[in-house]
């Protein structure tokens, strides 16, 4: 009865969580239309008045900018196809295959999370610049896959778990092979999980930093996020056309996930319920 009495309370602290999280984005955005000798003012403005786009005429005039975009379009998309061709077999093998050890394999997955992205940069760059990988399109997205497939794994081995087996058990009486079970019968139930492993996969894959600054040295390589370095100097940082660029380098990622929020908030809770 409480509760139902005063859902603005819920309402209220809700709406300050999400003040909280969304502060530093507005903050962000709010420095990139004030005018560049205003924004390390004493005194702080919440409103960038006069608004100027000076900031991103300046971030646009990069000549960089043009192709570290592009790059940072083939590593995400890259890690997203990646993930996604080497995550749906090793998890179907943990979900579906009776082996020895698969709890192990999945605690280990676990662990391989934990380390930061700047402890695996040095073996990386040793392996890679053995297979001549480095300063590669292809290096940089089968570094970024080893941070996305454990969680692909993760995320989509209680979604199959929780498929029938009838109906894998169905299509091969059907005559369908092991590959055509999973292609025909199983991925199209798993689609939710799916897009959640290639959401994060995305968002991975177009914000990683560490990587693009230590396995690639060519500007023609090196993604937009390593752009972002190039504005700050000795003598000082660009906030300006830092957050600028920042702000459109954030596009993308918000329009991926505005029209698949339903489809990856679904596929993060696929299997945690058991029918």
């Amino acid at each position: 009865m409480t509760r139902g009495r005063r859902p603005w309370l819920r309402t209220a602290v809700a709406t300050l969580i999400t003040a909280a999280f969304l502060l530093p984005v507005y903050w962000m955005v709010n420095t990139s239309l004030t005018e560049p000798d205003r924004i390390q003012a004493d005194t702080p403005r919440w409103l960038p008045v006069p608004v100027t786009t000076e900031n991103y005429s300046t971030a646009l005039a990069a000549d960089a900018l043009p192709q570290a975009l592009l790059n940072s379009v083939v590593i995400s998309c890259g890690v997203v196809a990646l993930t996604l061709l080497l995550g749906v077999p090793l998890a179907y093998a943990l979900a579906r295959i009776p082996m020895r050890g698969s709890g192990t394999m999945v605690l280990a997955l676990l662990i391989a999370q934990l380390p930061p992205s700047i402890v695996l940069a040095a073996p990386l760059f040793i392996l890679e610049r053995r297979a001549g990988l480095d300063d590669t399109h292809l290096g940089l997205i089968a570094a970024d896959t080893t941070l996305t497939l454990p969680f692909a794994v993760i995320v989509l081995r209680p979604v199959l778990r929780s498929v029938p087996r009838e109906l894998e058990e169905a299509a091969m009486v059907d005559g369908c092979g092991p590959l055509g079970v999973l292609l025909r019968v199983v991925l199209p139930v798993m689609v939710p999980g799916l897009f959640a492993v290639a959401g994060l996969a995305f968002l991975i894959g177009w914000g990683e930093f560490v990587f693009g600054l230590t396995l690639a040295t060519e500007p023609a390589v090196q993604p937009v996020t390593v752009l972002l370095n190039s504005f700050v100097g000795l003598h000082g940082t660009a906030w300006g056309a830092l957050m600028a660029t920042a702000t459109l380098i954030s596009i993308p990622v918000v329009c991926v996930f505005a029209i698949f929020q339903r489809f990856i908030v679904s596929g993060l809770t696929a299997g945690s319920v058991k029918n």
